[in-house]
């Protein structure tokens, strides 16, 4: 089967919020095992091997974006327009699927002194439950140990070895509520919480937003407020007050300079408190066979697991857009791109 001919079987499984996430999984079970791979394990997630000893690992996400309005096409059929294939999930991240399929099909696996893993999640887009199956499962069945991880999600065919980590919050305040002609009487939550952000704020500028990293292309932790939310009515002073903060983190020594501040600041408002909602490390691999590569502005699970970790796929990204599409030399692209790295892990 060509690369096309399975991302137009792949694009036919709906999987918005994993509906069809068993079909697909069988599908590509078959797949594999037609080149004799072995299921390692199966349920929502999908693992499997050709060898017992695997230098390389590709992941991929069998779930995509909701569909909106405005596509012009069938998008659970894959539509071709000129050189371009058009389709749910081509993009994010059945193209990517797609073509390490392809890969590992045009290889002699006997030939192959080292084997191949793959490893298939759901719940990606949402919540990333796939991947801490697999951390899960990682402890019963040895499965997080190959040279390489590929994750397969669409860079238009550009390296990247790194991505920013995740340190995302929830604030809370409480005050007392009184009537707003007599605000004297009562403790405004709002207040409180301005004064918590202020002083999260300015620890973070100076202290952490000043040192540089110059293999991001934003080259430093950044901080959003996202949500802001307080008071029950006008003339009331506020009882409760709720903020949703997040750290795209560039040093892991950042995350810990950031919880010792909020303990601080627990500790001189009685009043605050917070939980930690996401904490993802960031990571940098600087790997001897990549001559030119980059870093991710986006999550994934590439940011999962621990060693070297390249995240590929085919282009244009045209993730979680209306008219998703992948054009096919880009896809051709991809195929010969994973063919070289199972060369180079599993060759030797």
């Amino acid at each position: 089967m060509t690369e096309i001919e399975i991302l137009k079987d792949l694009v036919k499984f709906n999987t918005i919020k994993d509906k069809d996430n068993k079909k697909i999984i069988n599908y590509i079970e078959k797949y594999l095992k037609d080149l004799k791979f072995k299921t390692v394990y199966k349920n929502k997630i999908l693992i499997m091997k050709n060898k017992e000893e695997c230098a390389i690992t590709f992941i991929g996400h069998s779930d995509t974006v909701e569909i909106t309005n405005g596509w012009k096409t069938d998008p659970l059929t894959l539509t071709k327009k000129d050189n371009k294939l058009y389709g749910l999930g081509t993009c994010d991240m059945k193209g990517g699927i797609a073509c390490f399929l392809k890969a590992i099909q045009d290889f002699d696996l006997d030939a192959l002194n080292k084997g191949i893993q793959i490893i298939i999640t759901y719940d990606e887009e949402i919540g990333f439950n796939g991947i801490l199956d697999v951390l899960k499962y990682n402890k019963k069945y040895n499965i997080l140990k190959s040279n390489l991880y590929i994750i397969g999600e669409p860079t238009n065919n550009k390296y990247l070895t790194g991505c920013k980590g995740l340190y995302a919050i929830e604030l809370f305040t409480k005050g007392i509520k009184v009537h707003s002609s007599t605000p004297n009487k009562g403790k405004s939550a709002i207040s409180l919480m301005i004064k918590v952000i202020n002083e999260l704020q300015l620890s973070y500028e100076n202290k952490i937003k000043l040192n540089k990293y110059d293999c991001y292309e934003v080259p430093f932790t950044t901080m959003n407020i996202g949500l802001l939310n307080g008071g029950s009515a006008k003339n009331s002073v506020a009882q409760d007050c709720y903020s949703y903060i997040d750290f795209r983190v560039a040093d892991s020594m950042h995350i810990k300079m950031l919880q010792n501040k909020l303990d601080k600041l627990c500790k001189k408002y009685p009043d605050f408190s917070y939980k930690e909602e996401e904490n993802i490390k960031p990571f940098y691999n600087e790997i001897d066979y990549i001559k030119e590569s980059g870093t991710a502005g986006f999550m994934t699970e590439a940011s999962f697991v621990e060693g070297n970790r390249i995240i590929l796929g085919p282009g244009p990204v045209t993730a979680h857009e209306i008219n998703e599409y992948v054009t096919i030399e880009r896809l051709d692209k991809a195929v010969k791109q994973y063919k070289e790295l199972i060369k180079i892990n599993c060759c030797k």
